[in-house]
């Protein structure tokens, strides 16, 4: 199984990174969207959950590698796993994401920065992991941190909103997955958009939380952009198509409106974290609606 692809933003080369899968309920991804429209771009299961993919980025900086989110991890129960269809059962190491670092020749301690763009269980749940301990399952170890070496990166108001729970927002955001890495003083908390490296741009796309934030690579004419999940799939492209799963749904139109224009505009290489097909592709715009463009089209 190939669990990279690689292609270059000006100087910088960039790699996507298969963690693994999680199978959720279709309904909820789509949120409003009626079952009809949306088994017309991914079949769901005989349980209504639709695959989707947990992909990062990795980019290779002058300051070092920049790991762009990490998957699920493995502290998680078997009840756990089976609710959310998870798998991401590494070979080479920890999990499928260690075995794709490890296809690229990097090892965990080779990540100097990991960003964060929000703090849910399937973005940030490789943040940290659990050694093997005989006798003991999975979620009763102790997490440790899982980049040795990195600074973690993260909206400093998502970390506050991730640690003060309601009964909305408790099942996403799970304290073994970023409390650690507050223990042990490795957060560099940002404010807003901000060009967090030479060619690395954070910037604040809410919606789906209130301080989610996409990642922009450029160098040169070229830009891509993580997207994570303002635009989880190119199924949810149009704009309207937004997830239930979406705290502020009116939100989350403005920022995809405002993202995709200028995306559409300038030509931007988007990456797509959980589409499970479709990695990587541009954007164009088909009447009031932007359709999926693979990179090899003119």
């Amino acid at each position: 199984m190939i669990l990279t692809y690689t292609f270059r933003v000006g100087r910088l080369t960039c790699h996507t990174l298969e963690g693994g899968r999680q199978h959720l309920d279709g309904g909820a991804m789509f949120g409003v969207v009626p079952k009809p429209l949306w088994e017309q771009q991914i079949k769901p299961d005989a349980q209504n959950r639709i695959p989707l993919a947990l992909r990062c980025l990795l980019i290779e900086h002058d300051a070092g590698l920049v790991l762009v989110d990490n998957g699920i991890g493995n502290k998680e129960s078997d009840k756990f796993r089976r609710i959310y269809g998870v798998e991401n059962a590494g070979r080479q190491g920890v999990t499928q994401l260690h075995d794709a670092l490890h296809e690229l020749g990097f090892a965990p301690s080779d990540i100097r920065y990991v960003i964060d763009t929000h703090l849910h269980f399937d973005h940030a749940g490789g943040n940290t992991h659990v050694e093997e301990e005989e006798g003991k399952e999975p979620q009763d170890r102790r997490a440790v941190i899982s980049f040795p070496n990195a600074t973690y990166v993260v909206q400093g108001r998502e970390l506050e909103f991730a640690s003060h729970t309601n009964e909305r927002t408790a099942a996403s955001y799970l304290r073994r997955n970023f409390d650690p890495i507050t223990q042990a003083g490795r957060w560099k908390l940002v404010e807003g958009d901000l060009e967090f490296l030479p060619g690395i741009r954070l910037m604040r796309t809410p919606g789906h939380v209130p301080h989610l934030q996409s990642v922009v690579v450029h160098d040169g004419p070229d830009t891509a952009c993580f997207v994570a999940d303002l635009i989880p799939t190119t199924a949810h492209l149009p704009l309207p198509w937004i997830m239930g799963y979406d705290l502020e749904p009116l939100v989350t139109l403005e920022s995809k409106r405002r993202l995709l224009n200028q995306a559409h505009r300038e030509g931007w290489i988007l990456i797509f974290e959980h589409d499970p097909e479709r990695a990587v592709g541009r954007v164009v715009q088909d009447g009031k609606s932007f359709i999926y463009q693979r990179l090899d089209t003119p």
